[in-house]
């Protein structure tokens, strides 16, 4: 399916993906902002991020099962704008309760867009896990660029500038619209795949296994920065460094992740990622300097994102005439779990030190290892269209 005509249609969703989750990143970048402007309490901020990330994480999969019945395709170029113009919105009214709205509609804008786009990127890479890591990557530079594009338009303008951050979801929502209207294929249509049924016990089983990567993946991106300054005596640049390394090296990891599964089965290939995650952590733990330090943090880096978009095609895989909902849980709900149980290892990182909480985090890449013995694997299947 040609989302975007004259341009592959894996790089155009990519990018349309990188937009989209921009406004994700720029969240937490907003809230120093509305905290020294408006002089939130820490209660009040953190509201904020649960508007973004909650509500969002939630609505993901009632959008997928909307895709699911009739294929949506108008729910791209909306879904990106919406995320932008709530974000646009939040700096401009002066009450609590507006700035939530505009955050929680943004929320709702990446909700919406996600399950139809994750279906297009499905057909237009033909099932493989290679064109899901792409679109992945997509999302994952976006989310790194929002605090960069915050900072910039806001650092000068503060928040009465917050509409300037609307202008790039916007502008892209319009040429994807007008790109759909002109594309023969922006005709409703159902992907079908003939002849297979879902595999709901499977699903559950993969649903188990996100929820363990989502733990360890926001419990080593909270803690990771602290662990090297406070235990290790490392500066605030270098555990800032350290972080970096791990999310640059997660894009590759990405990559990886989409070729080996396709080149060597992807439940073999999620496996890879959690085994390589106990030794990252064992060596995060035990580093005697920065650079061991840093080289554990590319490792763990590598680790937790190779099975990142080869869990979305799994899922799709198991519920091939359910790909909607597949898509909205691996990459919403499930995910989502993760930021919920990170104040729990920030809890016991007060009570029982850093050392402590990131020794806890070895359970779930054992518990993912174990489930993974319960999945199947999976072929890229051929996929089709019919008009709905």
């Amino acid at each position: 399916m040609r989302v975007l005509r004259g341009i592959a249609p894996v790089a155009g969703l990519s990018f349309v993906h990188l937009v989209d989750d921009m406004y994700q990143g720029a969240v937490p970048a907003l809230i120093p902002f509305l905290v020294a402007e408006r002089q939130y309490t820490y209660a009040a901020a953190t509201g904020i991020t649960v508007a973004a990330t909650f509500l969002s994480s939630v609505l993901q999969p009632l959008f997928g099962v909307l895709t699911d019945r009739r294929r949506l395709a108008f729910l791209v170029p909306s879904g990106v704008a919406i995320a932008g113009i709530g974000i646009g919105l939040s700096g401009l009214g002066p009450h609590y309760v507006f700035t939530w709205l505009a955050i929680a509609l943004s929320g709702i804008g990446v909700a919406a867009f996600h399950p139809e786009a994750s279906r297009a990127a499905r057909v237009a890479s033909h099932g493989s896990a290679r064109g899901m890591s792409w679109f992945a990557l997509g999302g994952n530079i976006g989310f790194a660029l929002g605090p960069l594009l915050v900072t910039a338009v806001l650092t000068g303008g503060g928040l009465t500038a917050t509409p300037l951050l609307a202008i790039p979801a916007v502008a892209t929502g319009l040429v994807v619209a007008l790109l759909q209207r002109r594309s023969r294929d922006a005709v409703a249509k159902k992907t079908t795949e003939t002849g297979r049924e879902d595999d709901w016990s499977s699903f559950r089983w993969l649903t188990g296994l996100v929820m363990c990567r989502s733990i360890c993946f926001f419990g080593v991106n909270s803690l990771l920065a602290l662990f090297l300054t406070k235990n290790l005596g490392f500066t605030e640049s270098t555990g800032n460094a350290a972080l970096t390394v791990l999310l640059a090296t997660g894009a590759a990891g990405t990559l990886l992740g989409g070729g080996l599964a396709d080149r060597y089965g992807r439940v073999r290939t999620v496996r890879l990622g959690y085994l390589l995650i106990v030794p990252g952590l064992l060596a995060l733990l035990f580093a005697p300097n920065a650079v061991v330090a840093c080289l554990a943090a590319a490792l763990l880096g590598f680790a937790l994102y190779i099975p990142f978009s080869v869990q979305v095609t799994l899922g799709q895989d198991y519920l091939p005439n359910r790909i909607g909902t597949a898509s909205g849980v691996t990459l919403g709900l499930a995910v989502s779990v993760g930021g919920i149980v990170t104040p729990v290892f920030g809890l016991l990182a007060d009570h029982a030190g850093l050392s402590t909480a990131l020794a806890v985090l070895l359970v779930f890449p054992v518990a993912a290892l174990a489930i993974s013995t319960r999945l199947p694997d999976t072929k890229p299947q051929v996929l089709s269209t019919t008009a709905s």
